[in-house]
């Protein structure tokens, strides 16, 4: 008997190597595999046009966007459902039983970690709580009291921001605005080579795989180009990272700088799959893989055998089509 998987990639935007990584898994593990994508213009998303279906959604605050994804799982048999961006973690870890009652599982941690990671401050209070280095990290009022010079200059960054927004280098107390848009924080101002590490816990809670790579340059907050780095230093950070956090399970990433006077400082997590996924998926770490493994109740051989060195240059590829015309 063949097994099936139906998996639906939820704000597909640019991420064609995200859904082809799904493609070749179930081709992998011998199962019939058939992509679906959803966005609010699916006839402009580049990842919707790679999907096998389409089509569109409401944004993903909007009241009834749940029930939308809810109503294609559920006509379409989705099996696993897997979110890009980090708005729509918090609506989809609250709906998970919904999911589920469908028989679709929905790649997302818990909301208690979800609330932890989306909000920057907290996220290295816990860390810290725990160990894991990260930098100094203040609320504006306490900033404005730092008066030594040896704290300057700060980083700025909303506490929820993410793809790069909002970010601002604050050289005196003087210059922290009276007010912002939304809630803020200010961190140390770190120097030195910036990485992600993408990790990969399985469905027992168990960290199976850490695979940093050098951010060598990055376009809009997503790594453009990198190269895995095979380092203890990553591995026992994540290991710390990974228990320090309430149920952990499937793909996160982390960032962290190793900064010329301070080493290594964790200053992001993303509970989803990375921009720079494609890395580590080419150099052996195959998440969407074993996610799919998972889903089918196969054994996943989830390791950390991935390759060191392997570079990635990303470049900017097309679809062409009639105008209007969309994957369904």
């Amino acid at each position: 008997m063949i097994r099936r998987a139906d998996i639906l990639v939820t704000s597909a935007g640019r991420r064609v190597g995200l859904l082809q990584a799904f493609r070749r898994a179930g081709h992998e593990l011998g199962a019939h595999t058939t992509v679906h994508a959803c966005d609010m213009d699916p006839a402009l998303s580049a990842g919707c046009s790679a999907a096998d279906y389409a089509f569109a959604v409401p944004r993903c605050d909007h009241p009834d966007y749940i029930d939308a994804l809810l109503d294609y799982c559920r006509a379409k048999g989705i099996s696993l459902l897997v979110p890009t961006i980090d708005t729509e973690l918090a609506p989809l870890a609250r709906s998970v039983d919904r999911f589920a009652a469908i028989g679709c599982r929905v790649h997302v941690g818990p909301p208690e970690l979800i609330d932890i990671v989306r909000d920057k401050g907290r996220t290295c209070a816990l860390l810290a709580e725990h160990g894991v280095p990260v930098p100094r990290t203040y609320t504006p009022e306490e900033a404005r009291r730092l008066s030594d010079p040896a704290h300057w200059p700060l980083f700025s960054k909303p506490s929820a921001g993410s793809a790069s927004r909002g970010l601002c280098r604050v050289d005196r107390p003087e210059d922290i605005p009276a007010t912002y848009d939304e809630p803020t924080i200010l961190q140390e101002y770190l120097q030195g080579p910036e990485f992600t590490v993408n990790v990969f816990v399985d469905r027992t809670g168990d960290l199976r795989c850490a695979i940093p790579h050098l951010r060598i340059q990055t376009r809009a907050g997503e790594v453009e180009k990198g190269r895995t780095v095979r380092d203890p230093r990553f591995t026992r950070i994540a290991r710390d990272l990974v228990a320090a956090l309430p149920g952990p399970r499937g793909v996160m990433c982390f960032q962290l700088i190793d900064d010329e006077r301070r080493g290594l400082r964790v200053f992001e997590i993303n509970a989803r799959f990375g921009g720079g996924f494609p890395l580590a998926d080419h150099a052996g770490a195959t998440f969407a893989r074993w996610l799919v493994a998972e889903v089918l109740d196969m054994d996943s051989r989830a390791s950390d055998n991935w390759r060191d060195g392997i570079e990635m240059i990303r470049y900017d590829a097309a679809f062409f089509r009639s105008s209007g015309a969309v994957a369904e």
